[in-house]
């Protein structure tokens, strides 16, 4: 099985509402998706998001280090050398990581239809049934009650509620959320960086002494601040987990071995892919750290991938947040993994079992 063409699409899915974190606001999904077509007739599919704010990318780099670095790469390969196919893309172009990460996707898809297997076996095997958090967007008080209470009542066991916004604010938001909901469900907060290093540790103290009882927080300063991100750790008894301040194997050993974070939010359009996105959930394992497996707000393409994944190294992974198909309008693409709001079940088709993709736009480029 040889890969003979890349062709580029475009996916669009509304979101039911806004997305609102301490970073930006979001009304739509938009992925770059890619169709990895082998001289067996076997298409494998990959997509990325633009998310400029956190890889630095937007949908016109995506596309042209795909078109222009990657594809040569890898056309003419055969699927059935993948770690020497992943090697190539990940040293072909520096950064770049949601660009990787859409090949990759595809690569290992065709990996899977090759041997006739869901991804997950191929990865070591697992469950097949994992569940998902939710995302509680940072909003009016009120209005995040009323999301978290809908939320629990709709299944979710688990809420990650967004903060970061305004520290004296964001402790009478989740005070709040956690007198209505924190009984029947855990709690999560996620900062995405809108902290001080003080700030947080005074805002998580706050909360602690008062009696709220948080899972986890993630990344509650600036992503480059390990050293911010060691002084909460040391300080809190809430667990920290990293997320904009791990992308790759390097940065989760620099995080691990220096005891700057308690988890690793592993998310495929950071690491590049499902290459590193296992090294990292091996190198935690090794450490004896836990791993979160994310997403962006992406379509189910990547999702369906990063669940692949979190079934494999479910020993590592022990938390999940892929909830973005449960955010959507609806969810354009027919895949060997079904999204049914907490619960996300992988079935036997082989690779990522995607059949179709609604609404799918052409864009006029082909690699060969």
């Amino acid at each position: 099985m040889k890969i003979e063409s890349i062709r580029f699409g475009m996916l669009r899915v509304p979101l039911k509402t806004p997305f609102k974190t301490a970073l930006r606001t979001v009304e739509c999904i938009e992925d770059v998706v890619l169709m990895v077509e082998t001289d067996t007739g076997h298409t494998g599919y990959g997509s990325a998001p633009a998310t400029a704010v956190i890889t630095g990318e937007t949908h016109g780099s995506i596309i042209e280090a795909v078109s222009k670095f990657i594809a040569p790469t890898v056309i003419g390969r055969d699927i059935a050398n993948l770690n020497q196919l992943t090697n190539r893309i990940q040293q072909c172009i520096v950064r770049n990581f949601s660009a990787k990460a859409a090949v990759e996707i595809a690569l290992y898809d065709l990996f899977g239809q090759l041997y006739g297997a869901p991804l997950y076996r191929l990865l070591g095997g697992g469950d097949n049934v994992i569940t998902t958090d939710i995302t509680i967007s940072v909003d009016y008080i009120d209005k995040m009650v009323a999301d978290a209470r809908e939320a629990v009542d709709n299944g979710f066991e688990t809420l990650k509620v967004k903060v970061g916004k305004d520290p004296a604010l964001d402790i009478e938001r989740i005070k709040a959320i956690f007198a209505a909901v924190g009984d029947r469900a855990l709690v999560r907060l996620d900062a995405n960086q809108g902290w001080t290093p003080k700030q947080a540790v005074s805002v998580l103290r706050e909360l602690e002494d008062s009696g709220v009882r948080l899972e986890l927080v993630e990344q509650p300063v600036v992503g480059e601040d390990i050293e911010g991100m060691k002084y909460v750790t040391d300080r809190v008894h809430t667990p920290v987990m990293a997320d904009e301040s791990s992308f790759g194997p390097r940065e989760a050993i620099e995080l691990i071995t220096g005891r700057a974070a308690d988890i690793i939010n592993i998310k495929l359009m950071k690491t590049g892919g499902l290459s590193n996105a296992v090294r990292i959930a091996d190198i935690s394992g090794v450490y004896g750290i836990e791993c979160m497996i994310g997403c962006m707000l992406e379509s189910s393409i990547g999702v369906a991938a990063a669940a692949h994944v979190a079934a494999a190294k479910s020993t590592v992974i022990t938390k999940v947040d892929l909830d973005t198909p449960s955010l959507g309008e609806y969810d354009p693409v027919s895949s060997g993994v079904r999204f049914n709001d907490a619960e996300i079940v992988i079935t036997d088709a082989p690779g990522l079992g995607i059949t179709a993709v609604e609404g799918l736009e052409p864009l006029d480029l082909e690699c060969r």
